[in-house]
């Protein structure tokens, strides 16, 4: 089964992601933000990222812009608070392949990482 690095600040939001994901039969692999995100998908070389936007250290559009130029071929997924197209449109541009809007129905990311992985 796949591995998805699962990124956001906030232990509550990873920890959801990661049992749904799980639950599903994936391997999940976490970082707090966007510094460790680069280090993790260098590393343990993820088939999916679900990234956060707004995090400290690095925020989500910068750490997809490193990963990107590491792996042109990353399939990244934005993670989002609502109000934040403008910042949805550049990292589309960036090479996100789908974004998710917060709070993340369990159906939506099961959709987004099968989409990604696929």
């Amino acid at each position: 089964m796949a591995t998805i690095l699962v990124v956001d600040d906030a232990a509550f939001m990873r920890m959801r992601m990661s049992k749904i994901l799980t639950e599903a039969g994936y391997q999940v692999v976490q970082a707090e933000n966007g510094l460790e995100a680069v280090e993790k998908y260098k590393s343990d070389k993820p088939d999916a990222v679900l990234m956060d936007i707004t995090m400290p250290e690095m925020d989500g559009l910068t750490a997809l812009k490193e990963i990107r130029q590491h792996d042109p071929a990353a399939r990244v997924a934005m993670v989002t608070a609502l109000g934040q197209q403008q910042i949805v449109l550049e990292a589309v541009k960036s090479g996100a392949k789908d974004f998710l809007v917060k709070p993340c129905e369990g159906d939506r990311v099961l959709a987004a990482v099968s989409k990604l992985c696929a």
